[in-house]
């Protein structure tokens, strides 16, 4: 689409006012330049009709690890540019790479890879920066993390990694381990965001660390403590301590099957749509027929099997990462746990935007901000997603149509 303007009309839009029964779009060199109810004329715009579907705000995965056969592991160029084309099939405009715990070199090797990938990404979900996911985790929560790399942080280790990569946005740790507290503060004071993640913390060690730096806890009661006794004594645990802390912002992986619907309901009735960020948590296998898969790097990940809509470890002992889409965040929000769809739609597009701090450019459909858009309908199934201005997916096959200017 080589037109200065191009409008989406004859749908359903979703501002972060309201819900507009019948609006329309207005798109100009990659930027939303008008939303406004009607089929507002431009003459010359190349016009999308939605077609009664809804226009949404692109969705944006702070947590994703792969898609598509490909994981980010890999380290190489074509895993993250498959993974981005695969997630934009589902809506996804934009998304924040995540790393598994790993060998040092295998991590310098993905760093290198986002990086070739990022300059080249024009077909997929924009690639915003890397999440690091461990190695820094309490053994016992670990998951599906391999142990085999899990260690307490250590300067020399983590300021070498900041320093060899520009492109780390954000990073998970358990900040109850020996130096994790410092290790927020560093995040911090290098504008990363610090992530509660497969913790045995409990609430005094959590507010602390809240205190320093880790304002988000990743993928709510995954790989996390809760009320524990120590001792005879009861204590909250992590999990109780991101409810205690209105201002902690926390992940849910909604795929259905990680959290059945009375905790999902849980969750919102608690933290509300503002403090929420749907995630996929993706593995490599999200978009791909079930079976064995692999968590991790193709070289030294960790064998999956997929069934019941997840990956499992193969004793099937653990949950090994999720292999949902983003669509099927929305669709499981607003049909196993009775969320509105504008707020199921935030969760999964503002508030990833405000925690990632991106909302001046993405997350809503407002004047100005990346014309990340997309189109789906009653079932949540997507038939067009664009990432700034540029239709990178389309269901439809209809071909837009080209108004001649007036005149």
């Amino acid at each position: 689409m080589d037109r200065e303007y191009i409008k989406i009309y004859n749908g359903r839009v979703l501002t972060p006012y309201r819900l507009m029964a019948a609006g329309s779009v207005i798109i100009r060199w990659g930027k939303i330049v008008q939303v406004a109810e009607g089929d507002i004329p431009v003459p010359g715009a190349v016009e999308i009709d939605a077609q009664g579907a809804y226009i949404s705000p692109g969705f944006i995965d702070i947590h994703v690890h792969g898609g598509g056969g490909y994981d980010f592991m890999d380290g190489t160029e074509e895993a993250f540019l498959k993974i981005a084309q695969t997630h934009a099939r589902y809506g996804t405009t934009a998304m924040v790479p995540t790393t598994l715990t790993c060998e040092k070199e295998d991590l310098f090797h993905t760093l290198d890879a986002y990086r070739h990938a990022a300059g080249k990404n024009t077909t997929g979900a924009q690639l915003l920066g890397m999440h690091l996911e461990g190695p820094y985790f309490a053994m016992n929560q670990r998951g599906a993390q391999d142990p085999r790399y899990i260690r307490p942080p250590d300067p020399e280790e983590y300021e070498r990694i900041i320093a060899y990569s520009k492109n780390i946005i954000r990073w998970s740790a358990a900040p109850e381990l020996k130096g994790a507290i410092d290790f927020g503060r560093y995040l911090r004071s290098h504008g990363i965001l610090a992530a509660v993640a497969h913790s045995d913390a409990v609430y005094e060690e959590v507010l602390e660390a809240f205190e320093n730096g880790y304002t988000l806890a990743t993928h709510l009661y995954s790989g996390m403590s809760g009320v524990t006794r120590r001792k005879s004594f009861r204590y909250a645990g992590v999990v109780e301590s991101a409810f205690i802390l209105d201002e902690m912002y926390v992940e849910v992986i909604a795929d259905g099957v990680h959290l059945p619907a009375p905790l999902l309901k849980l969750i919102y009735k608690i933290k509300g749509a503002g403090r929420i960020a749907l995630i996929t948590d993706a593995m490599r296998a999200a978009g791909m027929p079930p079976g064995e898969s692999i968590l991790g790097s193709q070289k030294n990940g960790v064998k999956v099997i997929v069934e019941d809509g997840v990956a499992k470890l193969p004793d099937r002992s653990s949950f090994a990462g999720s292999v949902a889409t983003a669509d099927r965040l929305v669709r499981t929000m607003t049909r196993i746990a009775d969320i509105a769809l504008p707020e199921a739609v935030q969760m999964v597009s503002t508030t990833p935007a405000v925690i990632m701090g991106v909302a001046d450019r993405k997350g809503s459909l407002v004047k100005g901000k990346d014309a990340d858009v997309v189109i789906f309908d009653d079932d949540i199934r997507v038939r067009m997603t664009m990432v700034q201005g540029r239709v990178i997916y389309d269901h439809t096959g209809r071909q837009p149509r080209r108004d001649l200017p007036e005149g």
